[in-house]
């Protein structure tokens, strides 16, 4: 069952249509001007190798996909304005042709449903309550298929057995539970397949098999436990097979078509280990049949299947120090070491195939390489390159991005990432920035190429990226040791972070930064009210700083996580609990903040509302303190427009070279 990890953690990709905005967000009198922050900007005035522009212009293109016959190819083509138009360019002949135009809201992702029609999604403002569309592959017909206001619409499965039709949900007729449709992506006719009707106890997740049967689906009751309910056929009852609490994991990943009982499946759980691991269960008979894999230190819960070969399992994948790919089938067993000896020493995955599975798209990169494309033509054995994303950023310029291992001061194994400028040294020592992912509970630091650890590198900054307990990925045990621990034992290990930082004798100790957005600039806030002597200065990107607040302003589709949130964040209603919110929510703790600070936000902000930093900017500015405030009002929960992108990275190099060279 596929629960909630209640999190922050940004999205990075929005849009915003300025006619549907009448009033703008927040406090307007509060956002520094243009030539303000201009003026920070200037003081990163070295000549650099590269530019902030290098790193954080988006790919010249991107969104590599086949249509399904592979008798075309899709991606996505930046103009001089930053504008991202899709294409589709037909194989045979090379032509090419735009069919969508990416006007002021951002596409924020597209995929072929069948040879002719394609489908693509879209918010407002960055209010995440995105809106699906189709469009043909010629551009004609270009179709909005859910109109509906304030409703947030989720893709569940595309229905390869029947080509016009996807099965999505949405909550339209409550903005609290969602509830899942069968769409018509020709007509937009709309078919309801299952009602969610009980408020107190909502369905959460549903379960679709490849023919598009309803197999189950996940309530919640009494606020944190979900029970799975399973039925064998369309025409039985739905019976409980599991009920868990939101400490536990139960997925399923795809029922196993491959086998003459049809209540197999494959799932994704952690009921009787610490660490998420695959199984082959029995659904009717709530019966494990078998592990297929698991890792002592990481969680695994992802794996791709073959339709071709009836849903055979191909691969299981997981995040350890590096990504990680488990080859399974004989089939992709031999795909696998073809390309393990093309791409020795980079990670690869495929990220896209035909239907036929006779043309693959292969993604390859790893800490110093932004992103390759290649094909792999299965018929001919043959891989070639289709895109280098971006080829101006040269590998050997780039920064390491090391794996780190420390303790805790309570003893706890932590891990995460420094990445390196190339001129350090014992005798060359380096300013610190560390930045801490958002979330907190659920996502997690990986390693890969980083563009803005990159740009730090770029300009001497090293940076670490502590994944601190309750980050994802290293099983239940580290997942709970971060419950009700924002702004405590969070911290702390931020701050023992810092310390085996300083035991690589390359850190200059009186220069070190904190920077994070979402969670992050909560991290950062809090770092700076908790051990205002250990940095220099901070970076607040769209960060909470008010508790209280917070927990007001959640969207609709939150509130039935209120149990789970009380007890992994923080209990509103009990008075000790509301202690600690205080002692912990910076807003509410200026007096200790002492050290200079920029602070970050999109106006539109779904998740945190920008009344978390209009109140950090007016309270530090009350106090005296100078806090230049930086605020884009066609923006949501991460800055996607690439202006803003380019603005927000050069006033934060100028911001840092202020304080830290």
């Amino acid at each position: 069952m596929k629960k909630l990890i209640i999190c922050i953690a940004m999205a990075t990709t929005v849009g915003y249509n300025s006619q549907e905005i009448k009033e703008l967000p927040g406090d307007i009198s509060l956002p520094s001007s243009k030539d303000e922050l201009q003026k920070i900007a200037s003081y990163d005035k070295s000549n650099y190798k590269y530019s902030v522009e290098d790193y954080w212009s988006k790919p010249k293109q991107s969104g590599f996909k086949f249509s399904p016959d592979g008798k075309y190819f899709s991606y996505r083509e930046k103009d001089e304005k930053g504008k991202n138009h899709l294409y589709v360019k037909n194989t045979s002949n090379n032509e090419v042709k735009r069919i969508l135009e990416e006007k002021e809201e951002l596409i924020r992702g597209y995929a072929w449903v069948n040879n002719k029609r394609l489908i693509y999604i879209q918010d407002q403002g960055g209010n995440e309550n995105y809106q699906l569309f189709a469009i043909d592959l010629t551009g004609e017909n270009n179709k909005a298929l859910t109109p509906f206001d304030n409703v947030r619409v989720e893709i569940l499965r595309v229905l390869k057995e029947q080509p016009d039709y996807v099965i999505i949900m949405m909550n339209k007729d409550n903005p609290q539970i969602f509830e899942p449709y069968k769409l018509n992506i020709k007509t937009g006719e709309l078919v309801k397949l299952f009602e969610n009707k009980d408020i107190s106890a909502p369905i959460m997740g549903y379960e679709f098999d490849k023919d598009g049967n309803l197999r189950a689906y996940t309530q919640q009751q009494n606020g944190t436990e979900y029970s799975l309910y399973y039925r064998t056929n369309d025409k039985s009852p739905f019976n409980k097979v599991v009920t868990t609490t939101w400490k536990d994991s139960f997925s399923i990943l795809e029922f196993d078509y491959q086998s003459s009982n049809p209540d197999y499946a494959y799932v994704a759980s952690n009921l009787n280990s610490d660490k998420s691991e695959i199984i082959l269960f029995d659904l009717k008979n709530n019966k494990e049949i078998k592990k297929i894999y698991n890792d002592p230190t990481y969680d695994v819960s992802d794996a791709s299947f073959s339709r071709k070969r009836n849903y055979e399992l191909d691969y299981i994948s997981f995040t350890g120090e590096k990504p990680e790919i488990i080859a399974v089938s004989p089939e992709f067993k031999k795909i696998y070491s073809k390309l393990e000896k093309q791409f020795n020493g980079y990670f690869f995955t495929p990220v896209n195939k035909t239907d036929k599975e006779d043309k693959y798209l292969i993604y390859v990169g790893s800490d110093k390489l932004y992103g390759k494309y290649y094909l792999y033509d299965i018929t001919a054995d043959k891989v070639s390159l289709l895109m280098d994303l971006m080829p101006n950023l040269k590998e050997q310029d780039m920064a390491e991005m090391r794996p780190v291992t420390f303790k805790s001061r309570d003893g706890l194994t932590l891990h995460g990432y420094i990445t390196i400028p190339k001129e350090i040294s014992k005798n060359n020592k380096v300013p610190l920035i560390v930045n801490p992912h958002g979330g907190p509970y659920g996502p997690r630091d990986k390693w890969h190429f980083n563009p803005e650890t990159q740009l730090f590198a770029s300009r001497g900054y090293a940076t670490l990226q502590i994944n601190y307990r309750g980050s994802g990925g290293y099983g239940k045990d580290f997942l709970l040791a971060g419950s009700k621990q924002i702004g405590r034992n969070m911290l702390n290990d931020l701050e023992d972070g810092v310390a085996y930082a300083k035991s690589l004798d390359f850190i200059d100790e009186n220069k070190i930064a904190i920077y994070g957005g979402s969670y992050g600039g909560l991290a950062t806030l809090g770092s700076l009210v908790k051990t205002p002597d250990l940095y220099t200065c901070g970076v607040d990107y769209v960060g909470v700083s008010n508790l209280f607040t917070f927990f007001n302003s959640f969207p609709p589709y939150w509130k039935p996580y209120m149990g789970q949130f009380k007890e992994q964040w923080y209990d509103f209603d009990s008075e000790e609990d509301q202690k600690i919110m205080k002692k912990v929510s910076p807003a509410l703790n200026i007096d200790k903040i002492k050290k200079p600070l920029f602070v970050i936000q999109g106006a539109n902000d779904p998740r945190v509302n920008i009344n978390e930093s209009d109140q950090i900017v007016k309270n530090l500015r009350n106090k005296g303190y100078e806090v230049p405030y930086m605020v884009k009002y066609n923006e949501g929960h991460g800055f996607g427009h690439e202006d803003n992108r380019i603005e927000l990275y050069k006033t934060m190099m100028g911001f840092f070279a202020k304080y830290l060279k």
